[in-house]
């Protein structure tokens, strides 16, 4: 087992909740998962204890890479010294966002990002064009497209997300270390 799960059992606990219903969103919308390059995972929780536990345990078990706040709270990324595996990725970079003022039904792993190649303003139509038709009518399936900025003159960060409510699939055009050097060259 990956050392930072066996630091956080109830993440460890949570993953394969987490895989089966990656696994069920990507069924309800055609989309083949194993195409996809995902670049990082994401954390979800409620309280700010949560958050700087989680967060000490990631720094045992990788490097913290950037520290910005988006949407008024704080937001670390961490690269682990060993790739978790999730489903069939390797990834090695996760992404823990404290506490803002949504509250998430739940508290663990609550998505993936997939790099998709290409210009910021066709992103949703590459994303859209992955997706079996059936896939964009299914009853509960929503998708939102925003364009988050940590800093000024970074790269254009488009991303659309889809979600059932229970797991969500983000695209977006760049890796996250990426956005991550482009914003910290502004400064």
């Amino acid at each position: 087992m990956h050392t930072f799960l066996q630091r956080v059992p109830e993440l460890a606990a949570d993953l394969p909740y987490f895989e089966q219903a990656l696994s069920d969103l990507a069924q309800k919308l055609g989309l083949t998962l194993t195409e996809l390059e995902v670049d990082h995972i994401s954390l979800r929780c409620h309280q700010e204890s949560t958050a700087e536990r989680w967060a000490a345990q990631l720094e045992q078990s990788g490097q913290c890479f950037s520290r910005a706040i988006i949407a008024q709270r704080p937001i670390h990324l961490y690269r682990l010294s060993q790739p978790l595996r999730v489903l069939h990725w390797s990834i090695d970079v996760i992404e823990l966002p404290w506490p803002g003022q949504k509250r998430y039904r739940h508290e663990g792993w609550e998505h993936i990002e997939v790099v998709l190649r290409g210009e910021p303003a066709t992103l949703g139509q590459r994303a859209m064009a992955l997706i079996d038709d059936q896939g964009l009518m299914q009853p509960g399936i929503s998708f939102k497209t925003r364009q988050p900025a940590a800093t000024e003159g970074g790269l254009v960060n488009t991303t659309l997300a889809v979600t059932d409510g229970m797991v969500t699939i983000k695209f977006h055009p760049w890796r996250i270390e990426e956005i991550v050097a482009s914003e910290q060259a502004e400064h």
